[in-house]
C-alpha cells in the first residue's frame, strides 16, 4: 500500500486505517456519526491526497479535453472548474473528474485515486496532437476542509478574500505561509468548504495550521467513511458504485454534464440514448420497512421480479433514516413508486424519492 505524506499523523491520532484504492487511508477517527455531524454542522478535515492530478498544457489542450470529456470545457474561463466524466467507447464511463482552467493553454484534471493509471492511459491514447501531459499525483497532497465554518477557519490563514471565490472556482495564493496553494471552492460533502492542493513537503505544516485555526469550532479530522455518508445524503455519484464502465451518464442522471454541442468519444451513443430514453435510471430510495440498502442488493417488484440493483446505501446520520441509490427499470423510476429490496431472501419495502435526500 502507498502512504500519503500524513499517514504517520493519522496513525498517531488512532485513526482506523484501511486499504483504499491502493493507499493506506484513514476510515474514521472518533466515529462515523460524530465526524459526519461535525462536517455537516461545523468543520472537519479530510486527507484525500490519494486523488490524482494531471496537468495538460499546450495550444491543443482544450481540444483534447473536449474529445475525452462529456461536458463542454470551452465554457470555462480562467479560475473556473467543471465537473465532467470520461466516456469510454462502449457506452460507459472511464471515470468522473474535475477540470480546472488555469488559462487558455493550461488545465488541471483531478481524477479518482482508483483510476489514476487507467485515466492517464485513456487520455494519453487520445493525445494525438502533442499536448504536454504531466502526472502530478505522487507529488501533490490534497486536504478537503469541509463544513459551514470552513471559510471562517481558513480565512484566518490567508489574505485572499475567500468569500470572493464562487462555488466551482479557484485561485492560487498564500495560505498558512505556504505560497502557490490552489484554493478551490469544491468538495464532495455538500456541506460547503474548500479543497487545498499543496506539494507533499508542505502538507504537514498546512494540517497543523488548519487545526490550530479551527480549535474554536471543534474542528475534527474526518475519514473516508463519513465522506461516503455525507456524499450519499447529497446523492453525489461515487465511481465504482453509482457509475462505472457499464453505465452511461444519461442513465446516471448526469445529462447536465453531457453536452452535445461538440463531439466526444462515443457521443452519438449517448445522444441517441437521451433522445430515445434509457431503459434504466439511477434513483434515490428511502426504506419504508426496516433495513439498510447495500451495494448489489437486488431491487424487485411486488411480485418478486428483479427490476434493478442497489449501488450505494447507508443509514443517514442527518436524516436518521435508511437511504440508498440504485438503478431500476425506467418504468419504476417515478417518485413515490414502491419497490422491494431482497435482503437475505426477504422482500423489504422501499420507495423512490426525490434526490438529493438532504
Amino acid at each position: 500500500m502507498k502512504n500519503t505524506a500524513l499517514t504517520h499523523i493519522h496513525q498517531a491520532l488512532g485513526a482506523k486505517m484501511a486499504e483504499f484504492a491502493g493507499y493506506n487511508m484513514p476510515i474514521s477517527y472518533s466515529g462515523i456519526n460524530s465526524e459526519h455531524n461535525q462536517v455537516r454542522n461545523s468543520v472537519g478535515v479530510f486527507d484525500v491526497s490519494h486523488m490524482g492530478e494531471f496537468m495538460l498544457r499546450g495550444p491543443k489542450a482544450l481540444d483534447l479535453i473536449q474529445l475525452v470529456t462529456t461536458n463542454d470545457a470551452s465554457k470555462l474561463t480562467d479560475g473556473k472548474i467543471q465537473y465532467s466524466c470520461l466516456p469510454n467507447d462502449q457506452g460507459g464511463i472511464v471515470d468522473d473528474l474535475l477540470v480546472y482552467r488555469q488559462n487558455a493553454n493550461e488545465y488541471y484534471l483531478v481524477v479518482n485515486a482508483s483510476n489514476i493509471d487507467k485515466d492517464w492511459d485513456w487520455i494519453s491514447k487520445h493525445n494525438t496532437e502533442g499536448v504536454e501531459m504531466k502526472n502530478m499525483s505522487d507529488d501533490t497532497s490534497l486536504l478537503a476542509v469541509q463544513g459551514p465554518n470552513a471559510i471562517k477557519v481558513l480565512q484566518k490563514l490567508t489574505d485572499v478574500d475567500l468569500s470572493t471565490i464562487p462555488y466551482y472556482a479557484f485561485t492560487v495564493g498564500t495560505l498558512a505561509g505556504i505560497s502557490q496553494v490552489i484554493i478551490s471552492n469544491t468538495g464532495y460533502t455538500g456541506a460547503g468548504g474548500f479543497e487545498l492542493y499543496v506539494p507533499n513537503a508542505e502538507v504537514e505544516k498546512l494540517w497543523y495550521a488548519i487545526f490550530e485555526a479551527g480549535k474554536e469550532y471543534g474542528i475534527l479530522p474526518t475519514g473516508l467513511a463519513c465522506r461516503d455518508t455525507l456524499r450519499l445524503e447529497k446523492a453525489f455519484c461515487l465511481y465504482g458504485h453509482d457509475i462505472d464502465d457499464t453505465t452511461s451518464p444519461i442513465e446516471a442522471g448526469l445529462g447536465w454534464i453531457t453536452k452535445f454541442t461538440k463531439p466526444f468519444v462515443h457521443s452519438d451513443y449517448h445522444k441517441q440514448l437521451k433522445e430515445t430514453g434509457a431503459s434504466k435510471k439511477l434513483v434515490g430510495l428511502e426504506m419504508i420497512d426496516r433495513g439498510i440498502p447495500r451495494q448489489h442488493y437486488k431491487i424487485k417488484d411486488a411480485a418478486g421480479n428483479e427490476i434493478g440493483e442497489i449501488t450505494s446505501g447507508t443509514h443517514s446520520p442527518t436524516l436518521n433514516k435508511a437511504i440508498g441509490m440504485g438503478y431500476v427499470k425506467t418504468e419504476f423510476s417515478p417518485i413515490g413508486t414502491e419497490v422491494y429490496l431482497d435482503i437475505r431472501n426477504s422482500l423489504v419495502k422501499a420507495k423512490v424519492v426525490k434526490t438529493p435526500f438532504l
